[in-house]
């Protein structure tokens, strides 16, 4: 990141690692130098052959010893001639080794020898013959030990200041520094043109522009624009993408950073952290922080088993006090994106904080369209690719799920040696997105009959019920960790659901489980997770929605105020244990009289499931155009037939 305090002193950033290379390129060296005088003077003296004293009166008698030099116990001398060496080591020649002409040997600790060697040496050498006192090395080795003494704690001093440095100057010290990161414009810098849809939500977004570019112009008449902004709204949406469209419109620096980068095991790391981003920001101004997945760090005090003086808090409390203490004339616009709103702190949502909150949520189908439109760009399509066809059945798909299928399109049309990307690799994108990619099994047998026949249940219920979604595909092709699917497209955007609905969606998701008990009189394991969905959906018609005529209109919403076991525990349930007893008999009972229900259909209709289900069974994929030619129009075409 390129801080303001950083720029401020590159001499020292650029002479401190070389000094500290060559100081310790230098303590080094005279650790090195101290170790060789130490080898050097401990093998102090020339090189000589050590031999016994048995062989040194032998030569001795033999004449061949031309001085000798007797310093306490030891002599020195040297040969006339070098003798053999009497281990009987050869050279690599085959011949005797011999000795160094220059030797050594130690006396025997009798003194009469002394006595009758003194005058021996005396009669052979005369002259060439010497006797010094012991040599005293004393004060050289205490030298020695002396500074290899000073070198070793010298070094260990050293070692330990270069770790010390390390650890503080880059472990801790890039703890408090901010882990933020800057984003270049670049030649190609992204811009609204670059995020499809979401018209409303750019509008909004202009005045942050505009006031980056002239903020004058809003501090004429007193006027502030928003400091904090907020974008909420599901994964994939496009937040990070519209934080770093308005930095390229107005043109300014853009931070980014995860809230989860705040938290640390050391307290105060944080809000350390906090302090360094805003003042870069600062430094840096008209800038934008972009604060992706808020309530990471700014959720509601007391929320967990952390206490109340915790590093979260910490930071959190850092995050309110930087915001409120901008000036006027900072042109810092804060931006963050959240999932979770309702999590939040609400001291984050008051007004002179993020009091400006954008709900970026999925796109309708316009904004689908334009988003495939975009991503298509630079993808080489084929005559038959209606992305308008793609736009209608991608419903309930985001900005980045988008992205993921043209992708995967792309991807596909490539291994199979494409030039242009067809309709049917969007296909084969779109059932992998939707419904996972295809496993290596293959399903034979009974148990490929049995799913035939739990897909073709789905199937003819949501073909049969007007309320239903529009039926789209049905497979028995293993994929993701189901063994098959039936996947529908609803007609068109829906921003709510009736009662009547939902009902038909109970239906549609035990028709399966009701096929199998028709045709086979058993139930499998393969229906887990329709009872899984089923049963959460009726519980949310009982308690979210009061579509129980037992229960009234009342709410009966548990544990979702605080999700966190911290303060889960400490609430009592605001519901007595009657109640929940009813809540259970009344959710069973819309459960099963939906499976009564379909039971009751796929019975009068047992003609169709068997014909669909043995096509299925046969062709293992049906489109829609299939399924009509073999069972007929489906309801929901009839009914739109008839209101026209």
């Amino acid at each position: 990141m390129d801080s303001q305090h950083e720029k401020k002193s590159p001499s020292r950033e650029k002479s401190g690692p070389k000094q500290r290379t060559n100081t310790s390129t230098l303590w080094m060296l005279l650790v090195l130098a101290l170790v060789i005088g130490f080898l050097w003077f401990s093998s102090s003296g020339d090189s000589r052959s050590e031999i016994s004293y048995g062989m040194f009166r032998r030569e001795l008698d033999w004449d061949n010893v031309i001085e000798a030099e007797v310093q306490g116990s030891q002599i020195h001398g040297e040969f006339h001639v070098s003798p053999v060496d009497p281990s009987g080591r050869k050279d690599k020649d085959g011949k005797a080794l011999r000795l160094m002409k220059k030797f050594k040997t130690t006396l025997p600790p009798y003194p009469q020898v002394d006595r009758r060697l003194d005058e021996m040496l005396l009669a052979k050498l005369d002259d060439n013959y010497k006797a010094t006192p012991e040599p005293d090395n004393t004060g050289k080795v205490l030298m020695i030990y002396v500074l290899v003494t000073v070198a070793l704690f010298a070094g260990v001093w050293f070692l330990f200041r270069h770790a010390r440095d390390q650890f503080m100057g880059g472990m801790l010290s890039g703890f408090s520094k901010s882990p933020a990161r800057r984003y270049e414009l670049g030649d190609k810098p992204v811009t609204f043109d670059d995020v499809a849809g979401l018209q409303q939500v750019k509008h909004e977004l202009e005045e942050v522009v505009e006031f980056l570019k002239n903020p004058e112009k809003f501090q004429r008449l007193g006027g502030r624009v928003p400091k904090g902004i907020l974008l909420m709204g599901p994964p994939g949406t496009g937040k990070t993408l519209l934080g770093r469209a308005v930095a390229g419109e107005a043109d300014v620096p853009f931070f980014s950073v995860n809230g989860s980068e705040f938290i640390q095991m050391f307290v105060g790391v944080g809000a350390s952290r906090v302090r360094d981003l805003f003042a870069t920001a600062k430094n840096n101004a008209p800038s934008i922080l972009f604060i992706d997945e808020l309530d990471a760090v700014g959720r509601h005090p007391g929320a967990g088993l952390g206490g109340g003086h915790d590093e979260r808090e910490q930071t959190l409390n850092q995050i309110l006090s930087e915001m409120d203490g901008f000036l006027q004339t900072e042109s810092v616009i804060v931006m963050a994106a959240t999932n979770r709103p309702d999590i939040l702190d609400p001291a984050l949502l008051r007004p002179g904080r993020f009091d400006r909150h954008i709900t970026v949520d999925r796109p309708n189908l316009k904004a689908r369209l334009a988003i495939f439109e975009v991503h298509c760009r630079e993808v080489p399509l084929a005559l038959d690719v209606d992305l308008e066809r793609m736009a209608a059945g991608s419903v309930g798909l985001t900005g980045a799920d988008i992205r993921n299928l043209v992708n995967e399109a792309a991807l596909w049309a490539s291994r199979h040696d494409k030039d242009f990307v067809d309709m049917a690799d969007f296909e084969y994108a779109r059932d992998k997105v939707l419904m996972g990619a295809k496993r290596e099994e293959v399903l034979s047998g009974k148990e490929k009959l049995v799913t035939a026949y739990h897909e073709s249940g789905h199937a003819i219920l949501a073909w049969l019920v007007p309320a239903g979604d529009r039926v789209h595909k049905i497979s028995i092709i293993p994929r993701g960790r189901a063994l098959g699917g039936t996947q529908l497209l609803p007609e068109e955007d829906r921003l709510n659901i009736s009662e009547g609905e939902l009902h038909s969606r109970l239906l549609f998701l035990l028709g399966g489980r009701a096929a199998e008990k028709l045709v086979f009189d058993e139930y499998s394991a393969g229906a887990e997770d329709d009872l899984t969905k089923a049963t959460q959906l009726a519980r949310r018609m009982v308690t979210h929605w009061g579509m129980s005529e037992r229960l009234g209109p009342v709410a009966f919403r548990d544990g979702e105020e605080h999700p966190f076991l911290g303060k889960e525990m400490a609430e009592p349930r605001r519901f007595s244990e009657h109640t929940a007893q009813v809540i259970d008999e009344e959710v069973v009972r819309m459960l099963t009289e939906a499976s009564d229900r379909a039971r009751k259909m796929l019975t009068q209709h047992r003609d169709k499931l068997e014909t669909l289900a043995g096509a299925l069974e046969q062709e293992e994929t049906l489109d829609e155009p299939d399924i009509e030619d073999l069972i007929g129009p489906p309801a929901y075409q009839k009914t739109k037939t008839e209101q026209e």
